[in-house]
């Protein structure tokens, strides 16, 4: 589902009441556990975690005026989404997240490029995502982008 939200806090209102709960909680586990640098705000209509054009002035080479994604998350229809760009373009941090994985949720990983799919919102493992949060800098993920990301 698109939401037409201007704030994260916006965005949580409009979803269903049985997962605001859920994606408070997700937010605040990213917050507390990124790196310093990343700012947070509404992209693409989801709530998202991007490097500022103050850090990086070349923004998105897709869009410029957008600033560096990175991480986001979003409720749709069957399952709430976490978008870590990290995930998709490094293979340590998207082999660790695999392995680990087992260790927090019985539930089967409903992975794909850079989307982790959590159908059941009680299941979402918030550990598990606080260590994902901490594996990469802003200046680390710029680095990452601009050499394997920005350059196809």
């Amino acid at each position: 589902m698109q939401y037409q939200a201007e704030t994260p806090e916006d965005y949580i209102t409009q979803v269903p009441e049985e997962r605001q709960e859920a994606l408070t909680k997700l937010r605040e586990v990213i917050k507390e556990n990124l790196p310093e640098g990343f700012q947070e705000g509404i992209q693409y209509g989801m709530i998202g975690y991007f490097v500022p054009h103050s850090l990086y002035p070349d923004g998105y080479h897709c869009n410029p005026i957008e600033p560096l994604p990175f991480m986001s998350f979003a409720s749709h229809k069957n399952s709430v989404n976490l978008y870590h760009m990290g995930i998709y373009a490094v293979s340590e941090i998207y082999d660790w997240f695999v392995a680990e994985y087992p260790k927090y949720c019985k539930r089967k990983l409903d992975i794909g490029k850079s989307c982790i799919r959590f159908k059941k919102v009680e299941e979402i493992p918030y550990q598990l995502i606080a260590e994902l949060c901490r594996k990469l800098t802003p200046e680390q993920w710029i680095t990452i982008y601009e050499t394997n990301i920005k350059k196809k």
